[in-house]
């Protein structure tokens, strides 16, 4: 049984196909009700315009409509707005954006609204983003490595594509070429499966993507080589435009940005305009699949094209940049079918020869090639919706042409630079060896493990956890893994004795009726990709490592966050051992009634004080204990474990934490720990004892090598996985009155905030003031970020400080805040990383480090929980 169920979780082919079957056929729906309902909501657009005047229908209904389908996206997923596309490939080079079921199910709402209301957007990017949803959705149930979740996700993605176009072999392709660039065979494997079966099945639904027809189309295209010119033409002038078209809707977006109004707004307003202009434009440009076959079939004047592709190229951009929910695909073949249909009647009046549909069906794929630089998926996607032979040539000439112009104006993918608007940047990286995607459980597992006997009695269990500092022990029979005990399981057994266990005695109950019977483990061959993935999935600190059913090693979440950290600094080095565990040489307990724990590493006796009256007030607010560690290093041939110590100064700096935490009746465990390494041992505590939250000194900067308040914090704020509270005291006498606090808007300001409260405490009458720092030319600074955070201070019935929110403006935020200290008198400054990379820039000394010494305050920066 426990081999089957180690088993059953790993990706497996059969598993990959079933997944893949069931996500083409999902996938495939939705792009039908996508099309059926866009297309009822065209109709009765159009309809409408019969009934009422076609300047007051059109832009009405495109400012409702447009309003609606903005609404739903920002008040219910945020994520849904733009094409999706961008969003899929950032999922894709594990960028951590929302991708699920909700996500998927309203874009498929808004993108039918925001199609029907005559925005000239197109469903296949959107179908595109649900498919990869839906796809996501679909992994959650499934306990899986990673990789496979990408696959999956990969796969939706080119079903989305392929049930959208009626176009298999192109949604393979566009996973290859755009999302994954991957060709394993199981990428391959899921992506055809799941592409087929969606194309299939929109066809059988009557998903048919441009409706074009097929007879005429074939009849009339046809090819010679004195027309390779003129190809060659058209591809030049597709790259040329649609480098052009990129650029403007880049500049699209960042104008709607300057507009500051709420995205409901921005798409009511492009829907009005859209409603405009159509309205203005003759009346067979009031439905866009009409307009879209006659030019494709020759059947309209080049001015109707030439009109028509101003018209598409400008509504495109309104519509796009506003974050309406909506693609690109279906405009860049409108406006491709446009510009060759003008080539190709200028080819037949010079020539006398020549087929203007030929030439519409090629521009489509040159303009696609040069807006989304994916030539190949191009070339299909027109051979596969109209299986002409005779377009092969002219449309390989004309999209390779027009990709190669268009990288050329503006290199690179257009969907990265969307992501680049938004702060994401996709890092090209190469696998490096020895990284998560290399080394094994076996490489960095801990082979000394604690564990208990089966045939142990609960009474001899419990003390055996009374004299650990372990929460779980892994039990074994005739050194076999068969079970897994933790503290919990011991207390609610002891808690609930009377009840269920009768008249038995503890040392009559052993440890196999009370056990988890069937483990969630690793075996040595895993890597540490989907190690990771499995303590995040289930939400634990620890995975035995088995060969067999024989316990080989453990592996925990420092052990993964160690190597890779060893693997980053030296990545050309030899592998090296891993440095022997810090070793507990002293150590306190006191009842465990907290919930959750507080660690203080205590390193100079001058600033202990103070560190702990703080700990001591978060703990009272968050009814934390706290964990007291004092780090005695040794020299690096000494074994931590072997080598004697004197532990009496740090004893005597540990009872100053006993007396304080007495006073206050908190919960207080100290240690002491010999060690090779003082960060090393810091994060093996905070794995151990399941740390909420560690508050540490800081001297401002990172320029001590070796000690508490130096260097360490470096690594301390790089892998801690819990929350981090950094204190640089003040140079002046300690008071903590005046407190200051710069809100950026970012994921840690709320940690701030709620830490404030307990604060506080510290100080006499103290007042805060909340402030945003906003550049000089900003006229009418937005608070509403500080507004919202004294609303949250005011919602605490103990809090009687005052509190204010005012701006300040500078040219930068370092500057604006100290100014405001020295000229104002601050004792306290909390600052709350707005991204991860600030941290980044708080360890290599950037905006933290200048404020902390540039003022003489204390100041304090907080960060958030991470891989939790």
């Amino acid at each position: 049984m426990n081999q089957r169920f180690r088993t059953w979780w790993q990706p497996r082919r059969g598993l990959a196909i079933a997944e893949a079957c069931v996500i083409g056929l999902v996938a495939a729906l939705s792009a039908v009700f996508l099309k059926v309902g866009s297309g009822w909501l065209g109709t009765w657009r159009v309809h409408s315009t019969h009934l009422l005047p076609t300047w007051l229908a059109l832009p009405a209904i495109g400012l409702i409509l447009g309003f609606v389908a903005g609404w739903l996206v920002d008040r219910l997923a945020p994520e849904a707005s733009g094409s999706g596309i961008p969003q899929v490939k950032a999922t894709l080079a594990n960028v951590p954006m929302t991708l699920s079921w909700r996500v998927a199910g309203v874009k498929l709402l808004s993108a039918m609204i925001t199609i029907g209301s005559g925005m000239t957007l197109g469903r296949q990017g959107p179908t595109v983003h649900v498919g990869a949803g839906l796809a996501a959705g679909l992994s959650r149930w499934v306990p899986t490595s990673p990789d496979h979740r990408r696959q999956m996700i990969a796969a939706g993605a080119g079903a989305g594509l392929a049930a959208a176009f009626n176009a298999p072999i192109a949604g393979v392709l566009f996973i290859v070429e755009e999302l994954l660039q991957d060709l394993s065979g199981l990428t391959l494997g899921t992506a055809i499966i799941a592409s087929f079966i969606g194309g299939v099945i929109s066809r059988l639904l009557g998903g048919g993507s441009l409706d074009l027809n097929l007879q005429l189309t074939q009849s009339s295209s046809q090819f010679s080589i004195p027309e390779i010119p003129f190809f060659l033409l058209l591809g030049i002038l597709a790259g040329l435009l649609g480098a052009l078209f990129n650029r403007g809707l880049i500049f699209s977006i960042k104008f709607y940005t300057r507009l500051h109004i709420s995205l409901p707004l921005r798409v009511a307003l492009a829907g009005f305009i859209s409603g405009i202009v159509v309205a203005m434009l003759p009346p067979s440009f009031h439905d866009n699949t009409g307009l879209r076959e006659s030019l494709i079939t020759g059947g309209s004047y080049p001015t109707i094209a030439a009109i028509a592709f101003a018209a598409q190229f400008i509504l495109t951009l309104v519509a796009f940049g506003s974050g309406a929910p909506g693609g690109l695909f279906a405009p860049s073949l409108i406006l491709g079918s446009c510009l060759g249909h003008i080539i190709g009647v200028c080819e037949l009046y010079i020539m006398g020869v020549g087929s203007p549909t030929t030439y519409a069906l090629a521009g489509m794929g040159g303009f696609f090639s040069a807006v989304s630089k994916v030539p190949i998926t191009a070339i299909v996607i027109v051979f596969e919706m109209t299986t002409d032979f005779n377009l092969v040539l002219p449309l390989m000439i004309v999209s390779v042409a027009a990709y190669l112009v268009a990288d050329k104006v503006v290199p690179g993918s257009l969907y990265e630079k969307l992501l680049e608007l938004k702060g994401i940047t996709l890092a090209k990286q190469v696998p490096m060896e020895g990284g998560l995607t290399k080394l094994t459980a076996k490489d960095v597992m801990q082979e000394r493990v604690e564990t208990l006997d089966a045939e142990m009695s609960l009474e001899e269990a419990m003390q055996s956890f009374a004299r650990s500092h372990h929460r779980g022990f892994p039990v074994v029979e005739e050194s076999k893994l068969v079970g897994i005990v933790t503290q919990s399981d011991l207390l609610k057994i002891r808690e609930s004795a009377n009840h269920t266990l009768g008249d038995r005695n503890l040392a009559d109950i052993f440890l196999k009726e009370i056990m988890t019977a069937v483990p969630m483990t690793v075996t040595p061959i895993h890597t540490l990709g989907n190690v990771l993935y499995l303590l995040d999935r289930y939400q634990i600190s620890r995975l035995p490592v088995v060969d067999g059913r024989k316990l080989i090693g453990i592996i925990t979440r420092a052990d993964i966050i160690r190597a890779q950290a060893d693997h980053l600094n030296c990545e050309n080095a030899t592998p090296k051992l891993r440095p022997e565990p810090s070793y507990v040489v002293y150590q306190t307990r006191s009842p465990s009634i907290g919930s959750g724990r507080l660690l203080v590493p205590v390193a100079n006796p001058e600033t202990a004080g103070i560190l702990l009256q703080m700990a001591v007030a978060i703990a009272r607010d968050r009814h934390y204990e706290i964990d007291c560690v004092q780090v005695m290093l040794i020299p690096r041939h000494s074994s931590p474990s072997e080598t004697q110590v004197r532990t009496a100064k740090s004893r005597r700096l540990l009872r100053q934490a006993e007396i304080l935490a007495k006073k206050w009746q908190i919960p207080l465990h100290t240690q002491i720990r010999v060690t090779h390494d003082v960060a090393q041992a810091i994060l093996e505590t905070i794995n151990e004892q399941h740390t909420d939250l560690i508050l540490m000194g800081w001297k401002g900067s990172t320029s001590t090598p070796g000690r508490i308040f130096g260097n360490v914090v470096d690594i301390v704020i790089r892998q801690a996985t819990c929350e981090v509270v950094l204190v640089k005291l003040g140079t002046t006498v300690q008071s903590f009155n005046h407190w200051l606090v710069p809100m950026a808007g970012g994921p840690n300001s709320p940690l701030a905030i709620k830490l404030l409260p307990a604060l506080i405490t510290l100080g006499n009458n103290p007042q805060i003031r909340l402030t945003q720092v906003f550049k000089p030319s900003e006229l009418k600074p937005d608070m509403s970020v500080s507004e919202q955070a004294i609303r949250h201070l005011m919602r605490r019935r103990k809090l009687s400080s005052t509190v204010v929110a005012l701006p300040v403006q500078a040219d930068s935020v370092a500057e604006g805040v100290i100014n405001l200290v020295k000229t104002e008198g601050y004792d306290v400054v909390v600052l709350g990383a707005s991204r991860e990379g600030l941290l980044q820039q708080a360890i290599q000394g950037n905006i933290p480090e200048a404020i902390a010494s540039g003022v003489e305050s204390t100041v304090i920066l907080v960060r958030g929980a991470i891989n939790k």
